[in-house]
């Protein structure tokens, strides 16, 4: 990927999932109770006569306050915003809720530590108190906006809900603290205080109906700040992906906390159809001794390794390579492809990485059925062949290849370890693969080994890129490997396969496929070819891994690879093999599964071949253009959303002096 692509990779760290509702409400209560006795004064309004009552009062002060309309707002919003077309869920408006009552409680702690300090009335606290809710108003209504998508008339009746919650309890604040004290009804306080207020109790110094129209101007004021910030931030957007920036937060938010899939449909309104090759070769076990179809048209003397139908046996192994890329993060689009891919080989699955970027992400999910459907057309006309040639290993500048065929195909895998490289663009290894069929091979797959990586820091994250001295390399060490497997002898093939699961999970850099091993032995010489369900590596863990797996079956030719299966950054755009897993206990992992795939020697079969998927995919260039305007987004936007902040509250510091 590119440095651009790098940075939008990074919003994956804002991805969390929303808590549950019932754990949220509880944790706003206690939040309320505790800050109420921080900031509220009870003897204000209660007086020395009942001391006892103080803590409490405040603590009670803090739920009706700031616990009660976060409830309200809980409960209430995803009903109100669904009646109105929207989206939201209980999860998700519990979750917009305290984070609004977590600003009123920062608010109001900065509030009471100036009221203590300055010794200001509690009249000061209930100001910035009103000020806070017309605040988390415009909060809540550009989340609204962003998540449930609704017009923006519409959008404010549910992101009024907590403000309006709160300002309701403010109302009735005084009347009830009367009622309470001396026994009169809320009704007779606020006729008190609205026809004799030189005669209203104490209580009322606090909260007076100025503060109501206060709020209401407020509300109004950053309903058209909230307006105005969209519109300037969505403009490029529209310009130049014809898409609403809130389209992505919307589709980002909900996969977020949701694992929602609206994120797929912005894909799938920026996508371009797409044809891939899809390149498969499947090893059979062979019944009985090796015998050939004598019988079949196919048959020569020059083809007399090809294995008759009625003597294949079971599928051993499959290695699939679509040169798609399995992107962009979690399991939206094509980022579990591997895991897709495996799991429909009857065989053991070896779902490598191909030569594709980010520009090769899939939009959804159900774009992956297709590339398996191809895939298993390849098999539907696969004629299999009890022959391979010997693994060889060439090298040109900064690339090495590991190659053999297999059958009427070839098996190439690239890498530049022990430098740092990313992606390898699908341009440079369609080039590549013509490179390599120049030799005599009719079909390749060349496989991207992704092993070496020093991480997304920099300003040049290591993509191979057409007229990029690494891409002449590459060119190169395909045109020498093809010409090497074209010339070798060929032989009697034997694999062996064996996988096991890690202790570890995708947040430690390894997906749900492990670490799988094929051993091949053809005239005697043998190559392990080992695979690791993650994204790239750690530099150096590579030749470790090597040596491991050389000390323990004294095999000369190894390659190690990546699936740069993107389950692995759901939390975590960089996240590489080696991270955060023991280094020294995944050799001992590697070395035990390339041990038992070695003892799993067989004669087999191989056939394969190459089909072509039409998919839709991100499109070239759309995955830059993306990655620019959500940078963007997020540099300009923080300005922006600053200067339209100081904006709004220099107008409501006038408005509030005026009331």
């Amino acid at each position: 990927m590119t440095a651009t692509q790098g940075r939008l990779a990074g919003l994956s760290k804002f991805i969390f999932r929303a808590p549950r509702w019932p754990r949220t409400l509880a944790f706003a209560v206690l939040l309320g109770g505790l800050t109420g006795i921080a900031v509220f004064d009870s003897t204000s309004t209660i007086g020395s006569t009942y001391p006892v009552l103080l803590i409490g009062q405040d603590a009670w002060q803090g739920i009706v306050f700031l616990a009660a309309p976060t409830v309200v707002a809980a409960l209430a919003t995803t009903p109100v915003d669904r009646w109105l077309g929207g989206s939201l869920t209980h999860d998700r408006s519990a979750l917009l809720a305290l984070c609004c009552e977590l600003l009123v409680v920062l608010v109001l702690v900065v509030a009471g530590v100036l009221a203590a300090v300055f010794g200001l009335s509690q009249r000061f606290v209930f100001d910035v108190l009103v000020v806070a809710l017309a605040s988390i108003f415009a909060v809540r209504l550009l989340a609204v906006l962003a998540v449930s998508r609704l017009p923006l008339p519409l959008a404010t009746v549910p992101a009024a809900v907590q403000t309006a919650a709160a300002a309701a309890l403010l109302f009735v604040y005084g009347g009830t603290a009367r009622l309470l004290l001396d026994g009169d009804s809320p009704y007779q306080a606020y006729v008190l205080r609205l026809s004799r207020p030189d005669q209203s109790p104490p209580v009322f110094d606090a909260v007076t109906i100025d503060h109501f129209l206060l709020l209401g101007a407020l509300c109004l004021l950053y309903a058209v700040a909230v307006w105005g910030f969209l519109v300037g931030i969505d403009r490029p957007w529209r310009r130049s992906l014809d898409v609403s920036v809130l389209d992505f937060i919307h589709g980002f938010i909900g996969y977020a906390a949701e694992e929602s899939r609206d994120l797929e449909r912005f894909f799938e309104r920026l996508g371009q159809d797409a044809v891939v090759p899809v390149s498969v070769l499947s090893f059979r076990t062979i019944d009985g001794q090796p015998s050939t179809d004598g019988g079949s048209e196919t048959a020569s003397e020059a083809d007399g390794d090809v294995v008759a139908t009625d003597h294949l046996g079971e599928e051993k192994a499959r290695f699939v390579l679509p040169m798609i890329h399995p992107g962009p993060l979690g399991e939206i689009g094509g980022g579990d492809l591997p895991r897709r891919v495996a799991v429909s080989s009857e065989g053991l699955g070896f779902p490598p990485h191909a030569t594709a970027g980010h520009d090769f992400n899939l939009v959804s999910e159900t774009e992956v059925d297709g590339v398996i459907r191809a895939a298993d057309r390849v098999l539907d006309s696969a004629t299999y062949r009890h022959a391979g040639t010997p693994p060889q290993t060439v090298a040109a500048g900064e690339s090495t290849m590991l190659s053999q065929g297999f059958g009427d195909a070839a098996l190439a895998v690239s890498t530049f370890a022990p430098g740092s490289a990313d992606d390898v663009d699908f341009a440079v290894g369609q080039s590549a693969i013509a490179e390599f069929r120049t030799g005599g091979v009719d079909d390749v797959l060349l496989v991207d080994g992704h092993n070496s990586h020093t991480g997304l820091s920099g300003s040049d994250l290591g993509h191979v890129t057409p007229g990029s001295e690494r891409s002449y390399d590459l060119y190169e060490a395909a045109a020498t490997a093809g010409a090497a497997v074209a010339d070798a002898p060929e032989g009697a093939l034997e694999l062996g396969v064996a996988w096991a699961p890690t202790p570890w999970t995708p947040d430690d850099g390894i997906g749900p496929l492990g670490v799988r091993v094929a051993v091949t032995r053809v005239t005697d010489v043998e190559a392990a070819y080992v695979l690791i369900d993650g994204n790239n590596m750690i530099p150096g863990l590579r030749a470790d891994l090597l040596e491991a797996v050389r000390d323990a079956t004294d095999i000369d030719h190894v390659e190690v690879m990546t699936t740069d299966n993107h389950v692995v950054n759901r939390t975590e755009a960089d996240n590489r093999v080696g991270e955060r897993v023991d280094e020294t206990e995944l050799a001992r992992i590697v070395r035990s599964i390339a041990t038992d795939a070695h003892d799993d020697l067989e004669p087999v079969a191989v056939g394969g071949g190459t089909e072509r998927a039409t998919v839709t995919v991100f499109g070239n260039d759309r995955t830059e253009t993306l990655a620019t305007q959500a940078n963007a987004a997020l540099s300009l936007g923080a300005a922006l959303a600053a200067a339209v902040t100081l904006f709004a509250m220099a107008v409501s510091v006038l408005l509030f002096f005026l009331a």
